[in-house]
């Protein structure tokens, strides 16, 4: 059930990010204020969804998601009001990297002080 749960937050992810890459810019559009650093939000929480939902996987994750990336980029620029740039793809594996890096830590800090505590209680 978890699994389900957390599959279907990480596909709800990613089509929303489609969604709103393709779509045309419009000023109530969600943004952190610098395109650069949207990517590399999105694909941190893609990444940290997608490590989550797909245990184990990790370097097919990255590799899928890098590949996604590149999609979108190349959706772009096929659509009229967006383009493609090197720069949102590096970006996106900037992300990822941030992502994978978050979602160690995170785990590290669950072993290294929840878990203790639960086995000593």
């Amino acid at each position: 059930m978890r699994t389900t749960m957390l599959r279907s937050a990480f596909w709800a992810c990613a089509l929303a990010i489609l969604a709103m890459s393709l779509m045309p810019p419009v000023p109530q559009m969600p943004t952190t204020g610098w395109d650069k650093s949207n990517h590399m939000l999105a694909f941190a929480v893609l990444m940290l969804l997608g490590r989550w939902a797909y245990a184990g996987r990790t370097v097919h994750l990255v590799c899928g998601l890098l590949a996604y990336g590149a999609l979108i980029e190349l959706l772009q620029s096929l659509t009229p009001d967006r383009f493609a740039e090197w720069g949102d793809l590096l970006a996106d594996g900037f992300g990822l990297v941030a992502g994978l890096g978050l979602g160690q830590m995170m785990t590290w800090l669950l072993l290294r002080w929840i878990a203790p505590r639960s086995i000593d209680e």
